[in-house]
């Protein structure tokens, strides 16, 4: 079992140096990971032609508790209900996340309380912190200089950026009350204003753009 993780962990590192390729993350629970279809699609499409990525246009599934995560150094998920971790998926991730992996969360609606107390079972000591606005996440490519922008109204709260982290590395993030991944769909979709949906690609682009280099 050693050999086999210390293998999967080199193969995470060499992708950070030689790859550039994201996932969706596949979940148990019954909330719908496979929500907003075309929103990975089109950042990834965004980010070739305004931030100098090569990011592969084909979106893979992954499992918490699999191999193939290693494969690739940002992982999204997202849904709007329950999500559930087994112990060994709980242990997997956080292996994962501590090797140099991310893991961004973006609440679609409903995924709050339900991901708050699954993570318990991956970090049991690490507490969220909220993001400040001062954050170089919020321009790394495009300046947010008030923070995560609000894409979908939701209960009306302000949006905020949830992170946490290992030592002062952020391993993930949990965007919360803004719905990035909406805005990141196809305009027909949503029907979202044109400067929405840019807000969203743009804070997409600043999240894939600071993972990769840092």
């Amino acid at each position: 079992m050693k050999k086999i993780t210390l293998l999967l962990l080199f193969s995470l590192i060499s992708l950070h140096i030689n790859g550039q390729e994201i996932a969706l993350m596949k979940y148990q629970g019954g909330g719908d990971c496979y929500a907003n279809p075309t929103a990975l699609p089109n950042l990834i499409i965004f980010c070739n032609q305004n931030i100098n990525t090569a990011i592969k246009n084909k979106v893979e599934t992954v499992t918490p508790g699999s191999g193939a995560i290693f494969q690739y150094p940002f992982v999204h998920m997202t849904g709007h209900g329950n999500v559930y971790f087994s112990n060994e998926e709980a242990e997997n991730l956080r292996t994962y996340l501590l090797a140099g992996g991310f893991l961004h969360i973006d609440d679609n609606y409903g995924m709050n309380n339900f991901i708050r107390a699954e993570l318990k079972k991956v970090f049991p000591n690490k507490e969220f912190q909220e993001l400040p606005a001062s954050h170089p996440i919020f321009s790394s490519a495009f300046n947010f200089p008030e923070g995560l922008p609000k894409i979908h109204e939701h209960d009306g709260l302000a949006p905020k950026a949830f992170g946490l982290f290992d030592n002062e590395r952020l391993i993930l993030l949990f965007t919360f009350e803004s719905d990035l991944g909406d805005g990141w769909e196809d305009p027909a979709v949503h029907n979202d204003p044109a400067d929405v949906r840019l807000k969203a690609l743009q804070m997409g682009a600043n999240i894939i753009k600071y993972v990769f280099e840092n």
